[in-house]
């Protein structure tokens, strides 16, 4: 049992260091070092501790600035990922991917060069690599090169292979130029302009072009790795020789690998080469493992099926992993696949190339043709052929489509603007726009003031009667804040019905409230015709209604009694010079709270007649359909259906008793939960001398108890079930003046109308009772503030006259 145990521990803890080894081929911490100076440091390639695979691929990073290998201890110049070395390069000039040592990763270092000759004290260089047992090798791209007179060069321990270079000086040693490039100056043959060579010199040739020559064994000689097989191991030698007829004996001679390329022309002394003391070669690079998960772990297709599959099955793989051995040593080697750049030993780290981006030699953009288009696709491209004919041809049947749509296009939008006109013209005719321009041309009164707007004036001022913009909204009509072109504010109601068959009598409403010209009314500026209902345009009023200050609950309360007393002041004032003082006589029939208007001084501001009416001098009263609001509406009305310039006063009345009390219109009484008028109650409440109860606390303690006294017994005058006994409005204005302007005599005696109770009493309850399914509509208050609440009946309902 104890060892089925160690078993199965040991084979979670094997599982474990797998998934820890698959773990740092998948992810590199963030803070991960990743450059040392200038030189980029790629994964497997490491400066931290987790940074990097193994021991061999450690980078110690000197004085921040200089990087080594830290197991083989060389200077690193450049880290190669596979392929990286040309992908900086114009895309034409890069190399076949066969190119020896292009598919492995590359690291360019510096080592010592070798020399004879060249110390005053005997101490020579000596270039020895031996990279055994490393997952480096000694790269194919590298030449042997070697500098001076008489001597052979030769690189050992590379059996059976064989590489050297003969330097052999046939003339004087002036042919050998002095500092023409410096050390290392260039990394491949090209053209030296300005500098006249030796012509007449042997051996001298010139190739590939003007300025450039060879070294072919007259100062230096040269000879290539690229036919040998990888090597870990490698001495450079160089011996002197003497042909008897040199002077040569003793001079200095060096011989190095490198991977640059070198010329006569670029060349310089032995000696420069002795004192700079080193070269740069490139190694190759792989990753030593036995582990195959390491490869699954980069998910990368195996190289060997990769190029056998046809090429248009490549596509989608993004890089290239493979089992190889070097010197019977297993090693893994993974590259970015064709179409693809970036660092194969990380997970999704090789990228797709576009090559529609690319540049060949002369800077030109593009992979294809020029007549062409380049078309990146991943992994790949595509060069789609020039079809300038079709295009051409469907351009032009694009063009003569597009002509004809958008002729057929301006078609219909003539003619839904002319039907558009057509209906404005209409709604203009039928709602009475011709008398009212007729009205307008005369310049009678106010008329020339009042302002025909045009139905897209009103939609850019509401925003196309935007539901943003509403102030109110009631059973029949809505109004909204709008903004005129001049920067005024108004407030535009627009109604859902109208009588068609009365336009005259519309214009005539317009006109008579165009002539009113009263500080405590609502001003009309204008009306829209062209609509299917009448859109009527009003000053705005920013501060409420008085109802939403009345019945508001805040700590900051500014509705003290002098504020009441002044707004009943102004209500009796307007409606007063409404039945009395306009051109002809106007009956508001709507008279409450929520159509009493307040601006920024608390000055009120009568508002909504929608439902209001002017009446000749030789008549008294208008018979119409039952139309108000529940607990404001006479009940003297309501029962005969004529409305008088008394009816209004009774509404008024139930306004001071909201302004006393503080109660809405309707009211449900406590412990009996009946539903009761509030004018009904407050004469009852006077009746029993409970007055004192029904007073609002708000305003108890600080107003004048004789003041608030005579204007309840004024209420109650006005609350009078009898339209003859009520006084007039201007009665009750001048009343009102006189108690405001003189508290101390406010006190007035009260008509004696016990006789009528029992009727009126009757007659109210009818109106609570049965108003709810009849003409009469209940309350429905809104809290925005606006010149016209959700209470509001229509602007101009059908009626009987």
């Amino acid at each position: 049992m104890r060892c089925h145990k160690n078993y199965t521990f040991f084979v979670l803890l094997s599982f474990y260091l797998m998934f820890i080894l698959d773990s740092k081929v998948h992810t590199l911490p963030s803070w991960c070092q990743t450059k040392c100076g200038n030189i980029n440091i790629p994964y497997p390639f490491g400066i931290q501790e987790g940074c990097y695979l193994n021991e061999w691929y450690k980078i110690e990073c000197r004085n921040a600035t200089f990087p080594f290998l830290f197991k083989v201890g060389m200077e690193v110049v450049n880290i190669y990922l596979p392929n990286e070395r040309y992908m900086s390069q114009p895309f034409f000039d890069k190399p076949p991917l066969d190119e020896p040592d292009m598919s492995f990763g590359s690291i360019r270092v510096k080592s010592r060069i070798t020399s004879v000759g060249c110390s005053r004290d005997g101490k020579e260089s000596r270039s020895a690599l031996n990279l055994t047992g490393s997952p480096f090798f000694i790269g194919r791209v590298n030449n042997l090169v070697a500098v001076g007179c008489n001597s052979m060069a030769s690189l050992t321990n590379i059996e059976p292979s064989k590489v050297r270079c003969k330097l052999d000086c046939t003339t004087k040693n002036n042919i050998l130029p002095r500092n023409i490039v410096p050390f290392l100056g260039n990394t491949e043959c090209s053209d030296i302009k300005g500098i006249t060579y030796i012509t007449n010199t042997p051996n001298c040739t010139s190739i590939e072009g003007e300025g450039k020559r060879s070294c072919d064994g007259n100062g230096c000689c040269s000879a290539s790795l690229s036919h040998i097989d990888s090597h870990q191991v490698a001495d450079v030698r160089i011996e002197s020789f003497d042909h008897g007829n040199s002077t040569s004996g003793g001079e200095c001679g060096i011989a190095f690998l490198t991977d640059e390329d070198y010329t006569f022309w670029n060349t310089t002394k032995p000696q420069s080469f002795f004192a700079q003391g080193y070269s740069t070669i490139r190694i190759g690079w792989v990753i030593r493992t036995n582990n195959l998960s390491f490869l699954n772990s980069l998910r990368c297709q195996n190289g060997e099926e990769y190029y056998s599959v046809g090429l248009n099955d490549r596509y989608g793989t993004s890089c290239l992993c493979d089992n190889i051995t070097i010197h019977g040593t297993s090693y893994a080697n993974c590259q970015c696949s064709q179409g693809y750049t970036g660092n194969p030993y990380i997970l999704n780290q090789c990228k797709d190339v576009n090559e529609c981006l690319a540049t060949d030699s002369t800077g030109r953009y593009g992979v294809c043709r020029t007549i062409d288009t380049c078309v990146n696709e991943i992994g790949h491209f595509k060069c789609l052929r020039d079809k300038s004919v079709p295009i051409l041809i469907g351009i032009g049947a694009c063009f003569g489509i597009l002509v004809l749509v958008g002729g057929i296009w301006m078609l219909i939008k003539y003619l839904k603007k002319r039907k558009v006109t057509q209906r404005k013209t209409k709604f203009f005719k039928r709602n009475g726009g011709l008398l009212l321009q007729q009205q307008l041309n005369t310049r009678e009164g106010n008329v020339e003031k009042t302002i025909l707007f045009s139905s897209r004036e009103l939609e850019k001022a509401t925003e196309n009667f935007s539901e943003s913009r509403i102030l109110g909204q009631g059973g029949q009509g809505t109004v909204y804040k709008g903004m005129l072109v001049d920067g005024r504010t108004v407030a535009v109601k627009k109604s859902q019905v109208v009588d068609e068959d009365k336009p005259e009598e519309f214009i005539n409403e317009i006109v008579i409230l165009s002539q009113v010209n009263n500080r405590h009314v609502v001003k009309l500026l204008g009306c829209c015709l062209e609509t299917e209902v009448p859109v009527l345009v009003y000053e705005f009023i920013p501060n409420g209604n008085l109802f939403q200050h009345i019945h508001e609950e805040s700590e900051d309360y500014t509705m003290i009694w002098g504020v009441r007393l002044r707004i009943a002041v102004d209500i009796a004032g307007a409606i007063s010079y409404l039945h009395s003082a306009a051109c002809s006589p106007v009956y508001h029939r709507d008279v409450k709270s929520t159509n009493i208007l307040l601006d920024e001084k608390y000055r009120a501001k009568v508002s909504d007649f929608g439902t209001s009416r002017s009446v000749t001098v030789d008549h008294t009263h208008w018979t119409t359909v039952i139309s108000g609001t529940v607990g404001y509406v006479d009940p003297e009305y309501y029962g005969s259906s004529q409305y008088t310039d008394k009816s209004d006063v009774y509404s008024f009345g139930v306004i001071l008793v909201e302004l006393i009390t503080g109660e809405k219109p309707v009211i449900t009484l406590s412990g009996s939960q009946e539903i009761r008028g509030l004018a009904d109650h407050f004469r009852a409440s006077m009746k029993e001398n409970r007055f004192f109860d029904i007073m609002d606390a708000r305003i108890r303690d600080a107003c004048k108890p004789e003041q608030v006294m005579a204007v309840a017994n004024l209420a109650r005058r006005c609350l009078n079930s009898k339209g003859k006994k009520r006084p007039y409005m201007t009665e009750v204005f001048t009343e009102l003046e006189r108690i405001s302007s003189s508290p101390q005599n406010a006190l007035v005696e009260i008509e004696n109308d016990d006789g009528d109770e029992a009727e009126e009493e009757g007659m109210n309850m009818i109106e609570i009772a049965d108003s709810w399914t009849v003409g009469v509509t209940a309350p429905a208050f809104n809290t925005v503030a606006s010149p016209s609440s959700a209470g509001v009946e229509p602007l101009f309902p059908r009626s009987t006259w």
